[in-house]
């Protein structure tokens, strides 16, 4: 119940401040596992993400927020799952694996961090990893910004990538998955913003 009254709520006020807008929401399949890959500009972007889905998204969040009970709880509360970020992941890594394999949706930022300029940075490997493991769908995924109140912000939702067929003949198939979703992620930035002139 706390999930869904807190994204009532925020969608509410992402709606007033930031002038929500959603497009390609029917790419997110209505059932099976699937990753949306997002780009990352904001601390904002896995809420106003998780609001634009039609169903919830499973993130990862750094494991020292776990270590506060108030925290832990909220946390686990909106599905999130700890992650060791200086390089034992191998449980947040087990997790993903288990939550794809009953058929739900992941959330993964491919670049691992924020950008500080606002500009697509350099993909990590996991999301595709992940994918290519379970044959999950990856949903290339584009926030618009900035956040700056009383301007749009717009989640774009792409058409979905199959693991199965990206780079199926290349001699580095996860790489070419990963290559792909970028290209794919950054041509939903770059046709918005040719719309928008």
């Amino acid at each position: 119940m706390l999930y869904f009254s807190l994204r009532s709520l925020l969608r509410f006020l992402f709606s007033i401040f930031f002038r929500f807008q959603v497009i390609g929401v029917e790419n997110i399949p209505k059932t099976g596992p699937a990753i949306i890959c997002p780009n990352h500009i904001s601390n904002l972007d896995p809420p106003i993400v998780g609001c634009a889905s039609t169903r919830i998204i499973h993130y990862m969040a750094k494991e020292e927020l776990f270590k506060i009970p108030l925290f832990r709880k909220l946390l686990e509360r909106l599905y999130a799952f700890p992650v060791n970020r200086s390089g034992g992941g191998r449980k947040a890594l087990k997790t993903s694996l288990e939550l794809l394999k009953q058929e739900k949706i992941l959330g993964i930022f491919p670049e691992g961090t924020r950008s500080k300029t606002g500009k697509l940075g350099k993909g990590h490997i996991g999301a595709a990893l992940l994918a290519s493991k379970v044959g999950a769908p990856i949903i290339p995924t584009a926030i618009i910004g900035p956040y700056r109140l009383f301007r749009p912000v717009c989640i774009i939702f792409g058409k979905p990538i199959n693991p199965q067929e990206c780079g199926k003949d290349s001699e580095n198939p996860v790489q070419d998955l990963t290559d792909h979703l970028m290209q794919e992620i950054q041509g939903l930035i770059d046709s918005y913003k040719q719309r928008s002139l």
